[in-house]
């Protein structure tokens, strides 16, 4: 089997540029990013992360630079790789008033996913998020934590090769945290690209590779552990703080 056809991708950023009213979201960005690795795109409020995200998946598009999908070392086009790719953004659009189980079963309707492989993908997924026993319970009625499972768990359905999740983590408990990124360390095997946004510092540390944007801007990307040995500091969030001032 080729890579083409088991949908393993990798991504570069080249010189991306773009203005949201007189704010410069992204000035001159470049990025990469490999399957197989969990990957943090690490920065505050307004370094660009969303807007970023929102490039990647065509919502917006931007003023100057290239976005560089490839597998097997040759070029795609973007509307090749779309029903591949899953997103989820900041604030979901789960129906406060729909079960989980009728969120899936909306879901499956959407992708068109069918019958025999919805049902096994979905005995997956409430396992390993485990929400099985609050199947019936409705979205509004759910904790932060279950609430952000279950936007994962609707992304997962249609099994995307490239997974974009925007500050998934944001707002919820730390243990609900915890939990989360296991879910992500369970797909990691399977040579999904997964790019995780996150402002949390402490979460740079549990990515395969960090990449620390301020301003729209590249301040560094590699794995955590040779970046902090590199620039002699003792936390991600050092490092930051050195580069980014």
């Amino acid at each position: 089997m080729t890579a083409m056809s088991e949908g393993i991708y990798t991504l570069s950023i080249q010189n991306l540029k773009k203005k949201l009213g007189s704010n410069q979201a992204l000035d001159g960005l470049s990025l990469h990013f490999e399957a197989g690795r969990m990957h943090g795109l690490i920065g505050p409020e307004g370094a660009g992360k969303t807007t970023l995200m929102r490039c990647l998946v065509g919502l917006l598009r931007p003023d100057a630079g290239q976005i560089l999908w490839k597998s097997e070392g040759q070029s795609i086009e973007a509307t090749r790789i779309r029903d591949q790719i899953a997103y989820m953004p900041q604030q979901q659009s789960l129906y406060a008033d729909l079960s989980i189980q009728e969120h899936l079963d909306f879901f499956k309707a959407l992708y068109s996913v069918p019958d025999a492989v919805y049902q096994k993908k979905r005995d997956e997924l409430l396992n390993i998020t485990r929400l099985k026993d609050f199947i019936d319970r409705p979205a509004g009625k759910l904790s932060g934590g279950m609430y952000k499972k279950l936007g994962l768990m609707c992304a997962l359905l249609r099994s995307p090769r490239i997974l974009l999740l925007d500050e998934p983590t944001n707002g919820v408990d730390p243990i609900s945290r915890r939990e989360f990124w296991e879910l992500l360390y369970d797909l990691q095997d399977q040579n999904i690209l997964i790019i995780v946004a996150t402002a949390y510092m402490d979460e740079a540390e549990r990515c395969g590779e960090v990449h620390l944007v301020e301003a729209g801007r590249t301040l560094a990307e590699g794995e955590p552990g040779k970046l902090m040995s590199e620039h002699q500091v003792a936390s991600i969030d050092a490092l930051y703080l050195k580069e980014g001032l």
